[in-house]
């Protein structure tokens, strides 16, 4: 009988093969009561097994193959950053020094307080990196038991059969092993559409599905899997006639992408010479060149928050920040370049603070940055150092009030006047705010006589507008982009751009899901931002699109009570 698994699908394509079953390294950690005397020993194996762990990674990053992708090196010094935090150090020792634990308990009792703050987060990238830390504490656990690593190979017996592997949760270490076993896929119970399996199987092009609850412990090893990266779905031991019929599938899907790689050069036009700029939205400065390769014109959105998770309280200074703002900026080329301020707050442990009652609420993105100017100002000055090597545009996460937008933007001008003091150069920058909250989007044409843009944040805003938590199972069902409320405010601030004739754009996953496309293109949207995996489908879509047909259909859907009917039932055919 075929057993069905759901979870995410994070990275598309369909993979058959025998499984490949790793099961969390952490399940029966020893506990144990030590005595004053089993302190200091602890302590030591404690500091050995961390030294090791250190030593292992730093090797791996020299022995990155050159054609990995370029997540994997920034995801591994990642893990070296969580390793070395002095936060981590001292709550484990004073689980140890204290409470008497044993090393190895001490380590899972302080990683099920940290998952609980993580779990608190209203940010569901930082949120996410609940899996960084755990992954960091189960290799530490292999170093400080000799848990043996999962074998990279399959069974001998089926040894030419393609293999699927599937595990509790993957590392990017563990990513970076299990590559030489060029595994068709992977399963893992946890993880969501940002974790790093999620982000190293999307770069990699290698179908994956996370989040199928308890799938390491219900395959058995050597089964035969198809894993459908479209639809979130894993089958266990399908029959020969399922089998068959996914292997048609995968054959339509190869030739489709192979169709799509000459897109990368073609410009971004509708049928009836509608231009559209499609942007990436990138993590890091290693992000560039997959940017570059996808077609993209330039940077949506880049997340400035890898350079300050995993500090502590030692957060970058000036001089790091700028060598990444510019690295990114002399890597795109002369494309212009929009970075984020820093979007964190104090329900993300940069200094320890803790999280209020609703962190979701709190003191985060913009209200942070103003509540610490002269640490906001030095992120100011890296940005306006880099953008004299090229376009640069300065985004202000959710932006609620005009007084915010005010006050951001004088420091803009006090952090120029320090560079000039300074006799340094300073870029030209253009500034923008995020719409993410309904006050923002009401308020979008106010907010276009100040800023020179605006980009739509639809996962926030979404989120914030039917005040629902889309990490919440009980209430996920619920979070809808095609809710009429949603729809509406996108409008809104779509038609301001244009009274004003300013430049309006959208990221999030509304922007990159191809199903959407037509629909936002009827809406006056010019300007995606997306994951550049995203870029070929959807602008595969805007070619074959009519953008004045559209009109009246977008606007038809965006008025009804019911929009996912309309939008379902019919939409104008594409050329």
């Amino acid at each position: 009988m075929t057993l069905h698994l759901h979870g995410l699908a994070v990275a598309q394509g369909i993979a058959q093969g025998r499984a490949v079953v790793v099961q969390s390294r952490s399940s029966g950690v020893p506990r144990r009561q030590i005595s004053d005397d089993q302190v200091p020993e602890e302590l030591r194996r404690l500091g050995q097994a961390r030294d090791a762990l250190a030593r292992e990674l730093q090797g791996l990053l020299v022995t990155v193959p050159r054609d990995a992708p370029a997540e994997l090196a920034a995801m591994i010094d990642v893990h070296l950053q969580l390793l070395q935090d002095e936060a981590l150090q001292d709550a484990v020792a004073v689980w140890i020094t204290e409470h008497h634990y044993n090393a190895e308990w001490a380590l899972t009792t302080q990683m099920d307080l940290f998952a609980r703050q993580f779990d608190a987060m209203s940010d569901a990238y930082l949120r996410e990196r609940k899996g960084d830390l755990n992954q960091v504490v189960e290799r530490l656990l292999h170093h400080l038991g000799g848990l043996p690593l999962a074998p990279v190979a399959p069974p001998a017996s089926h040894d030419a059969d393609p293999r699927i592997l599937v595990a509790h949760d993957l590392s990017p270490a563990d990513m970076l092993r299990y590559r030489e076993g060029a595994f068709a896929g992977f399963v893992t119970d946890v993880g969501a559409a940002t974790s790093h399996t999620a982000i190293v199987a999307r770069s990699m092009g290698i179908p994956a599905v996370v989040a199928a609850r308890g799938a390491s412990e219900l395959v058995q090893p050597d089964a035969w899997l198809i894993l459908d990266g479209d639809a979130g779905v894993v089958l266990v031991d399908p029959p020969a006639e399922v089998r068959a019929q996914y292997r048609r599938r995968q054959l339509e899907l190869a030739r489709h992408d192979e169709e799509l790689e000459y897109l990368a050069a073609v410009p971004a036009c509708t049928s009836d010479g509608q231009a559209v700029q499609l942007l990436a939205n990138i993590e890091s400065p290693q992000d560039v060149p997959m940017a570059l390769r996808s077609g993209a014109v330039g940077v949506g959105l880049f997340r400035t928050e890898f350079l300050f998770m995993g500090r502590g309280s030692d957060l970058p200074g000036e001089e790091e920040q700028y060598a990444a703002y510019r690295s990114v900026v002399e890597g795109m080329k002369g494309l212009p370049v929009t970075i984020r301020t820093i979007d964190v707050g104090a329900d993300k442990p940069l200094d320890g603070a803790r999280a209020g009652a609703n962190p979701a609420l709190g003191l985060r993105a913009i209200r942070w940055s103003l509540s610490d100017l002269p640490m906001f100002r030095t992120q100011l000055r890296a940005l306006l150092r880099a953008a004299v090597f090229g376009p640069v545009g300065v985004l202000f996460p959710m932006v609620a009030n005009l007084d915010e937008a005010r006050r951001a933007s004088t420091q803009v001008e006090l952090a120029r006047d320090e560079l000039a003091a300074r006799g340094m150069p300073a870029g030209a920058v253009r500034l923008g705010a995020m719409v993410e909250v309904p006050a923002a989007a009401l308020l979008a044409e106010d907010f276009l006589q100040q800023f020179d843009f605006l980009s739509i944040g639809t996962n926030d805003l979404i989120q914030y507008t039917l005040a629902i938590d889309r990490s919440d199972e009980t209430v996920a069902h619920l979070y809808d982009p095609l809710h009429p409320a949603v729809l509406r405010l996108i409008a809104m601030v779509l038609a301001a751009g244009e009274r004003c004739g300013k430049e309006v754009s959208l990221c999030g996953e509304m922007a990159g899901d191809a199903s959407l496309t037509r629909l936002l293109l009827g809406m006056g949207l010019h300007r995606f931002s997306m994951q550049p995996t995203s870029i070929p489908r959807v602008k595969q879509q805007i070619l074959r699109s009519d953008a004045a047909d559209l009109k009246a259909w977008a606007e038809q859907v965006v008025r009804s009570q019911t929009p996912r009917s309309i939008w379902n039932a019919r939409s104008p055919s594409t050329t």
